[in-house]
C-alpha cells in the first residue's frame, strides 16, 4: 500500500475508488467497507483509495475548545491504523491534516478541490452516518447528487452487525475501556494489538527483576488502560509470554525518561535469552492485549511495587496455563 501525506503527491494515482473516514481500529465494519471498496475499484480498473485524517477531527475540536473531555479516545496509532488498511489490501492511503483550513472548508470545495481534482474520484464509498465540510454541512445527498453532475457513482454501506450489534469505533472502545478483550476481538475480528519500536525508558525494571521493553503509545488517550496478559510478536521466532502495564505509570515520577507520556511496557515472563540484556531496543515488535488483570495501581514504594509486579507475573502465567488447556480440551 502507497502511504501519501496529502494529495498533492506525484505518486497519487490520476484516479482512483475512494472511502473516507478515521478508521480507528479497521474493525470488522470497516474491513467489509474495504472489501466493497477494493472490488468497486478492481470493476473500474482504478486503485482502491482510503481518505483519513490526522489527528482526529474531534481530537483537533477538543483542542480548538480546550475540553480535551471531547476528544475520542484513540485505539490505534496511525501506525497500527495503516498496517491494518495494508492488511485490508488497499492500493493507497492518503492522509489529510486535519487543521483550520479543512476544518473550515465548504462540502462544495471539498467534493471538487479534493475529491475530483486531488483524487480524481470515480467511485465514493461512504458509511451511513457519513458528514463532511464545514459544521458537518455535507451529506449522502449532497455528494450523490454532485457525483451525478460531475461523473463519479458514490455509494452508500449500511452499518455492519454482530451478533446483533453495531460494530462501530465507539463499540470498540466501549469494549476496551471494559477491558473486555474478547468482546474486542470479536469486533475487531483479531486480538487487539499495538506495534512500534522498541525504545529506551528509566530501566528501572531490570533493576527491581523485571526487565521490561517499552513502546510508546503516540496519543495521550489510549482507549485501554491497565495491567494485561500478553503474546510479544518480534523479539523471538515464536510468540513470547508477558504480562504488560499500558499507561502513564502512576507509581514513578511523572518527570521521568519518558516525560510522562504514556507507554506499554512489557515483561516476558521467559526473556530470550539470545537477545541479551540491550537485545530489544530499536526493534519493531507487536504486543497482543489478550486478558485485562487489572487497573493500573498506585503502590508506596519501590518494595510494594516489586510485589505486585510479581503478582501480576503470577496472574499471567495461570491465564495462559488455564488457556492452554482449554486449547488441549478443545482438541481432544
Amino acid at each position: 500500500m502507497q502511504i501519501f501525506r496529502g494529495f498533492h503527491h506525484p505518486g497519487v494515482a490520476p484516479a482512483s475508488a475512494v472511502t473516507i473516514g478515521n478508521f480507528d481500529g479497521v474493525h470488522r465494519g470497516h474491513q467489509a467497507m474495504l472489501a466493497l471498496l477494493n472490488n468497486e475499484a478492481q470493476h473500474r480498473g482504478v486503485p482502491s483509495c482510503v481518505l483519513t485524517f490526522e489527528p482526529h477531527p474531534r481530537d483537533y475540536f477538543a483542542k480548538i475548545a480546550r475540553r480535551p473531555e471531547l476528544a475520542p479516545a484513540r485505539i490505534a496509532t496511525l501506525r497500527d491504523k495503516l498496517t491494518e488498511l495494508a492488511r485490508c489490501r488497499v492500493d493507497q492511503c492518503v492522509v489529510l491534516p486535519f487543521d483550520a483550513r479543512l476544518s473550515s472548508q465548504v462540502p462544495e470545495a471539498f467534493i471538487d478541490g479534493v475529491l475530483v481534482q486531488g483524487l480524481g474520484a470515480r467511485y465514493v464509498l461512504v458509511g451511513d452516518d457519513f458528514r463532511f465540510g464545514a459544521r458537518r454541512a455535507g451529506d449522502y445527498a449532497m455528494l450523490d447528487a454532485a457525483g451525478a453532475a460531475k461523473g463519479f457513482d458514490v455509494a452508500r454501506m449500511n452499518s455492519y452487525e454482530v451478533h446483533g450489534m453495531r460494530v462501530s469505533s465507539s463499540a470498540v472502545r466501549d469494549a476496551l475501556a471494559r477491558g473486555d478483550m474478547d468482546a474486542t476481538a470479536a469486533l475487531l475480528g483479531r486480538a487487539y494489538s499495538i506495534s512500534g519500536h522498541v525504545v529506551h525508558g528509566r530501566k528501572l525494571g531490570r533493576e527491581l527483576g523485571f526487565p521490561t521493553v517499552n513502546l510508546r503509545f503516540s496519543h495521550w488517550k489510549p482507549a485501554a488502560s491497565g495491567i494485561f496478559a500478553v503474546l510479544v510478536h518480534g523479539l523471538s521466532s515464536e510468540p513470547l509470554e508477558g504480562v504488560a502495564n499500558l499507561g502513564i505509570r502512576p507509581s514513578l515520577d511523572p518527570n521521568d525518561a519518558n516525560g510522562g507520556r504514556v507507554l506499554l511496557e512489557t515483561h516476558c515472563l521467559d526473556w530470550p535469552a539470545h537477545l541479551g540484556r540491550e537485545g530489544g531496543y530499536g526493534k519493531i515488535i507487536r504486543v497482543e492485549l489478550l486478558h485485562k488483570l487489572h487497573d493500573e495501581l498506585k503502590y508506596e514504594g519501590l518494595e510494594a511495587l516489586t510485589r505486585g509486579i510479581a503478582r501480576d507475573c503470577e496472574q499471567a502465567r495461570a491465564f495462559f496455563a488455564s488457556t492452554r488447556r482449554q486449547t488441549t480440551r478443545d482438541r481432544i
